[in-house]
């Protein structure tokens, strides 16, 4: 069986060391924290998450002008 010769020199890899400029360390994670909201704000924010939930919930996507004028077409 070969043995590997430690006191051997690696191979550099040509692209890799052209390429390296370009790579950057990501943080492996990241700190994300919510600001502090005025008594105002939240309240804006809890109408607006309300007002978002009931559009939501109320309103449905009404099919396009074609699709319907090809329905009424059809039932004649």
């Amino acid at each position: 069986m070969g043995r590997k010769n430690k006191n051997k020199k690696k191979k550099i890899n040509a692209k890799r060391e052209k390429y390296a400029k370009f790579k950057k360390d990501k943080p492996t994670s990241m700190n994300f924290t919510v600001p502090d909201l005025t008594p105002e704000q939240r309240k804006q924010k809890q109408e607006d998450e309300r007002n978002i939930d009931y559009f939501l919930r109320s309103s449905r996507n009404a099919p396009t002008q074609e699709i319907s004028e090809r329905k009424m077409r059809s039932k004649r």
